[in-house]
Parts: structure tokens; C-alpha cells; sequence
């Protein structure tokens, strides 16, 4: 998925400390072809980073045909983790790899130091429903060649009333055997009616909780579809609790510590890295192989922005 450059919220220098706070999200065109539109809740501008997890869209459901429609765009510095609730969308990189994923199933891509792909929404019978989230690499992973793996073998585990299915890190003891650069995990969980459980957690990591369909209870906050619901470190157990039933994503990880700079599609640590990344882009250079899909085209870099690009840390 590609992410729109000229989002304020990823140039801030507001630097309050967070505690547990709902995120609303933001509307963003998801792509100019089809004008469906996401809900975009990381980055945010009192927030810009949970463990590893840097970016987290919601889209549909939607029955619009062709909803995604996403047409060879580049990555560096990230992983993108794609995980649907309904639909199918065909994947293909510069790489080779052509993979549609399906609900309950994992496409993990790895950009490292650079990798294009394109995405197409294809099954017209069912409607379009997922998230798309990434996570920034590390410094010692973030320069690794670009690799794509899907998986469709991943841990499903009922707790007390819960069900729930780990796509990325650990969860419970139930591990995924997708490859994580940063302690993490990544689950969908679904409650249904008049559920009301105390869900133990790590207390080294935060936590996010993305309620995708429904309304939760999320320790003392209501949190509707759409939002996001932010816990600190400290944190033995959450308490979830929802009248009408519920799906959420949620997302976790050790704090990430590292400065980056994040722009349009490209993580990296200087504003220097930026301006390189895309003029390797725009120039078409072999870091970014052309590919074949049933879209066409390369969506271009925008412009840069008027100012300079300065590494940035969370806000805690």
C-alpha cells in the first residue's frame, strides 16, 4: 500500500508524554483510481510508532469493484504485513513473487534497502475488508535484501470466551513462524456478545488495540471501529469487554528506540537516505526493477517538502 507524502501528521514537534489515550483516525484516499477511502490511525501526531508497528490502515468493507487498486509503488526500511477480513488481493514485486492472499492468511513483505510491488483487490463476490500495517526495521536489519514470504499455516487458539489468531510474534505462547526483526506480535481477535476477560500481557511492551467491527470496552474507554486504543508499558493484563461482540487487531512490541525519518513510502535516518531513495525511484534505477502486473504504470514520488527532514523519535 502506498502512503500519501503530504500528511502533516508525519511532521510534528509536539512532544507530550502519552499514557493511554484513543486515537481517533484520519481519511485517506487509499488510491486515486478508485477513491476508496481508509482509515489511517499510525502514524499520529501524539504517537508515531507502537514496538515496531509504524503504520496501520483500515479499510472497508467495501463491494466497489476494484477497490484496491495500487499500482507498482517502492519500500525501503520496512516490512509490510497485509492481513484481510474478507476479499482477495493479488500481490506482485519486483522480485517475482505473485501471491494472493485470503482471510486467515499472511502476506509478509521485507523492503529492506528497496523493494516495488503492486496490489490488486480481484475477487468481485466478496467484499474488500483488511488492514495493511508496517513495521520499521531496525538499523541492522534495514539495509538486508528485500525478500517476500507468505504464510497460510498460523497458530488459531481460543481464550476463555476469545477467539483469537496470531499472524506475526507471539502471543500467549502461540507463535507465528513469520520473521520479525523486533519483539512484536500481531493478532486478530474476535469476542463475541457479552464477552468480558482480563487478556494477560507482556509488560515490557505497549500495546494497541485497533476494533475493527463492533465497540470495545478497552480498560475504562469505549473504543468504536475505527479507532485506536494506545497502552503503555507497565501493563500485566488489559481488561476487554464488548455487549454486542467484536473484531479488533491487536498490535504490540517492545518500545522502538531508534530516530527515523518517514516519508511517503521510505523509512530511513537522514533526510539525505530520503532524497536518494527517491531519486533512485524517479530514475528508475536498478534498486527498483520493473515488474509486470495486471495494472500498469508506477505511481511517482512526490514532491519534497519545503523544509528539511529531521530523524524523529516516538512521543512517550
Amino acid at each position: 500500500m502506498s502512503n500519501r507524502a503530504d500528511d502533516p501528521n508525519f511532521i510534528t514537534k509536539d512532544e507530550s508524554p502519552l499514557g493511554e489515550i484513543t486515537l481517533d483516525p484520519r481519511i485517506v484516499k487509499l488510491t486515486t483510481r478508485t477513491g476508496v477511502e481508509v482509515k489511517r490511525t499510525l502514524p499520529h501526531r501524539r504517537l508515531r510508532t507502537i514496538g515496531a508497528w509504524c503504520f496501520a490502515d483500515y479499510f472497508g468493507p467495501t463491494d466497489q469493484m476494484n477497490a484496491m487498486s495500487v499500482a507498482a509503488h517502492p519500500h525501503t526500511g520496512l516490512q509490510t504485513v497485509s492481513w484481510l477480513f474478507s476479499g482477495e488481493v493479488e500481490h506482485r514485486d519486483c522480485l517475482g513473487s505473485v501471491q494472493v492472499i485470503v482471510p486467515g492468511e499472511l502476506n509478509l513483505m521485507t523492503s529492506g534497502k528497496g523493494i516495488a510491488h503492486s496490489e490488486l483487490s480481484i475477487n468481485q463476490n466478496t467484499k474488500l475488508h483488511g488492514v495493511q500495517l508496517w513495521t520499521v526495521l531496525p538499523e541492522e536489519a534495514r539495509n538486508c535484501d528485500p525478500t517476500f514470504n507468505h504464510y497460510n499455516n498460523l497458530p488459531k487458539f481460543e481464550w476463555q470466551s476469545i477467539s483469537a489468531r496470531v499472524f506475526i510474534g507471539e502471543m500467549l505462547g502461540y507463535k507465528s513462524p513469520a520473521k520479525t526483526y523486533s519483539p512484536l506480535v500481531g493478532a486478530e481477535l474476535n469476542m463475541p456478545a457479552d464477552t468480558h476477560v482480563q487478556l494477560p500481557t507482556e509488560p515490557e511492551f505497549e500495546y494497541g488495540i485497533l476494533v475493527v467491527e463492533g465497540e470495545v470496552r478497552v480498560n475504562e474507554k469505549v473504543v468504536v471501529a475505527g479507532q485506536l486504543h494506545y497502552i503503555p508499558q507497565s501493563k500485566h493484563q488489559v481488561f476487554l469487554g464488548s455487549k454486542q461482540g467484536a473484531k479488533l487487531v491487536f498490535l504490540g512490541g517492545r518500545p522502538f528506540k531508534e530516530k527515523i525519518v518517514m516519508w511517503w513510502n521510505f523509512i530511513g535516518r537522514s533526510h539525505e537516505e530520503i532524497v536518494k531513495m527517491r531519486e533512485e525511484w524517479q530514475s528508475q534505477s536498478q534498486k527498483f526493477p520493473v515488474f509486470e502486473d495486471r495494472i500498469g504504470g508506477r505511481i511517482p514520488a512526490p514532491n519534497l517538502p519545503n523544509l528539511r527532514l529531521s530523524p524523529r523519535g516516538n512521543l512517550r
